[in-house]
This record gives C-alpha cells, structure tokens and sequence, in this order.
C-alpha cells in the first residue's frame, strides 16, 4: 500500500546460554514468555514461571510492553526489576536465568 507507514518489526534475542543468538519474532499482539510448552517462548528454566511474562504491543501507539505476569522471581529490564515497563530498541530483559536483548527492526536485514 502506496504511504502506508511501515512499523518496524520487534525481536527478542537470546543472549545468553545454549540458545545464545536465538531470535524470536514478536509477531503477534502479544507474546507469552514461560515454562509451560503451551507460551510463545518456551524456556526450559526451573526458575521462571509457566507463564511469566508477556510482551504486549498497543497498536494505537506502537509501543511494546513488558508485563511481568506476578511471577515469583520476577522480570528484569536493563537491571531493574519491573512489574510492567515500556520497551525501547536495545533494552536488555532478565527473566529467570535467561538475558534477551528487544530490538526494533526497520526495514531489511
């Protein structure tokens, strides 16, 4: 479409552990990040919950949401920890034993 505004594609990348570099397209409104095989992203860490957190993109602003979803361990965003928190490209997210890094894509690779 002819000056349709093109957002920029939002990842998670692994950065860290035997999965370092994996990537994970956030391709849907919202992406469950937990234990159970059932989320999004399945991590395979006794320390986090089942369904720990999720990334949630509001399509009226563009802007993507971490929520963690009251986990007992918590979710951590460039060291703090957070309840909820607004993401920008380059953001570093802890959850249990596991780092990724939020990065917004524009255009091409």
């Amino acid at each position: 479409m002819a000056g349709a505004e093109r957002r920029p594609r939002a990842v998670l990348v692994i950065c860290n552990g035997g999965f370092e570099g994996m990537r994970h397209e956030l391709s849907g409104d919202e992406t469950i990040i937990g234990r159970n095989p059932t989320t999004d992203i399945t991590l395979l860490d006794e320390s986090i919950s089942r369904e720990h957190a999720i990334v949630a993109l509001d399509e009226a602003t563009g802007i993507y949401t971490l929520e963690d979803l009251q986990s007992t361990n918590g979710s951590k965003v460039n060291g703090k920890r957070v309840r909820s928190a607004e993401l920008a490209h380059g953001d570093e997210i802890e959850i249990g034993h596991t780092n990724f890094k939020f990065l917004l894509i524009d255009g091409e690779e």
